[in-house]
């Protein structure tokens, strides 16, 4: 007996024999729904994670545009540039409670 599941847009077949007991064949179904769920979690885990890196390109590409039209850093633009510019100047030593 050949079995076709198919759940969005996934299509997985197998072949079961006709012979089996009845806790065996709610096993092997228990195994194909597993493994279709399986299957599906990936295909939705690869689209999600091409999407979280175009939407990470796309943000980087708008931060350098913005560097370039502002002359600030993507730090500064984002609203740490002061850390940033205390660590410089206590690790150059200009100011004196650096020490």
């Amino acid at each position: 007996m050949a079995v076709k599941i198919r759940l969005q847009g996934v299509t997985i077949r197998a072949i079961a024999s006709l012979d089996m007991d009845n806790t065996s064949t709610s096993a092997n179904n228990k195994w194909f729904q597993d493994a279709a769920a399986a299957q599906i979690h990936m295909e939705q885990l690869k689209k999600v994670e091409l999407f979280n890196g175009r939407a990470a390109m796309i943000g980087f590409v708008i931060g350098v545009i913005t560097e370039g039209l502002t002359g600030q850093g993507i730090i500064h633009q984002i609203g740490l540039g002061p850390l940033v510019d205390g660590y410089a100047a206590c690790h150059t030593s200009l100011l004196p409670f650096c020490g």
